[in-house]
């Protein structure tokens, strides 16, 4: 009777959440309640190993207690001020946030959308400066994911995405990722930035190449075109490096950072350089009221402190190549499977058919997946993982292919 009870009360949380929240997530049937480590429980206390990290936000695990503890300080202390005012946890927030990042200039947001619509509008502001014209372009890539706000909508290379909300914001046109001539058939003397992820993550886990970035940089110095990074999702450590242009060298003059910057509290951020700071956004031109407030800059402190102390980059370059062998094996086990994607711990596999099925059956047997379109599985876990937990997904998950 109380195994009933508890289900019970799932379904009864379940039918509650589909009459009051606007149905624009199809959520998978389960009511989440705690977290430990890389699992998490539902109120019922079934464990599923985590492999989606609230879609590559907690880096960290859940219950670290130094990350809790901060947070709990901060609240006793101090929460909102506005930005009318400085707080401590901001300015120690920007210092660590450019010295990982190499960038000059923070401003504090409160998700990633938000960060694209500062990047926007910071290169859109640069170029008006130069030559006082307002009819700039931006180009963006094809199968780009950049976030669901107008702004951030407008530069998202997925057409039915933008469909239902055109007329979007003017003058943008889509490139196709590692493939420089279709970019530079683009540029022209309206061009004001270029703007891609450096590893594409809602468009199927497709990493942009040396050779691609280094062409774009080389062109944007040509021409003063603001070269500008979406590290949202690809940041922070998920590729090996605290953000993936690292990796390469090649550094962008606006980057945006969000998802794990702060390990959940809300935070994203957009960055840039000192040229660019000083010619560009001025007071009046951008606000916002919670960006960067003490709550949320104490977490993203707390993050950078265990970065530190728990050697996270070491872990991922340690466990990343792990997990790819055994994706890859996983690969040569089943002609579904099509082609491994990724970098790091941002992982993909492509296979034939849409892959709902298999992730919907290893929810069944607690392992938590999502997808990056329609026919891939994508695999963005908490950055301190072991290889123990990519044996274990890797178990699950054999098994749910085989069904």
């Amino acid at each position: 009777m109380e195994r009933q009870a508890k289900i019970m009360d799932m379904k009864e949380y379940i039918e509650e959440a589909e009459s009051s929240l606007l149905h624009t997530y199809n959520r998978f049937q389960i009511v989440l309640d705690k977290g430990e480590g890389v699992h998490l429980y539902d109120i019922n206390g079934k464990e599923y190993l985590d492999f989606v990290a609230g879609i590559a936000v907690f880096a960290l695990g859940y219950g670290n207690k130094a990350y809790n503890d901060a947070l709990k300080a901060q609240i006793d202390k101090l929460i909102h001020t506005s930005n009318y005012y400085y707080n401590v946890p901001a300015v120690e927030a920007a210092k660590k946030l450019k010295a990982a990042s190499g960038m000059d200039r923070v401003f504090f947001t409160n998700s990633g959308a938000e960060a694209i619509e500062g990047a926007v509008k910071t290169a859109r502001k640069y170029a008006f400066l130069k030559d006082g014209r307002t009819d700039h372009e931006i180009i963006a890539l094809e199968h780009s994911f950049h976030g669901r706000t107008m702004g951030a909508l407008s530069v998202t290379g997925n057409q039915k995405y933008r469909d239902p909300f055109e007329p979007m914001i003017g003058n943008i046109h889509f490139a196709r990722m590692n493939d420089i001539d279709s970019v530079l058939s683009q540029v022209n003397d309206k061009t004001c930035a270029i703007l891609l992820e450096t590893v594409q993550g809602e468009g199927g886990l497709t990493p942009a190449t040396k050779e691609f970035l280094a062409a774009i940089r080389k062109v944007c110095d040509e021409k003063d075109i603001l070269m500008m990074l979406d590290e949202i999702q690809c940041g922070m450590g998920r590729t090996g490096t605290m953000f993936a242009w690292q990796r390469y060298g090649i550094k962008p003059d606006v980057m945006t950072s969000a998802k794990a910057l702060s390990c959940g509290v809300p935070m994203g951020a957009f960055m840039m350089t000192e040229k660019v700071g000083q010619n560009s956004l001025v007071a009046g031109d951008h606000g916002t009221t919670y960006g960067g407030n003490p709550l949320a800059c104490a977490a993203t402190n707390a993050v950078f402190d265990q970065y530190e102390k728990l050697h996270v980059l070491d872990n991922v370059n340690k466990v990343a190549p792990y997990l790819e062998k055994k994706l890859k094996e996983l690969m040569s086990r089943h002609t579904c499977i099509k082609e491994h994607r990724g970098v790091g711990l941002m992982q993909g596999l492509l296979f034939e058919q849409p892959v709902g099925p298999i992730i919907n059956r290893a929810l069944d047997k607690g392992l938590l997946l999502i997808n990056a379109g329609a026919n891939i599985i994508r695999f963005v876990p908490p950055l301190v993982i072991t290889e123990a937990d990519v044996d274990q997904m890797i178990s699950i998950l054999d098994t749910c292919i085989e069904e």
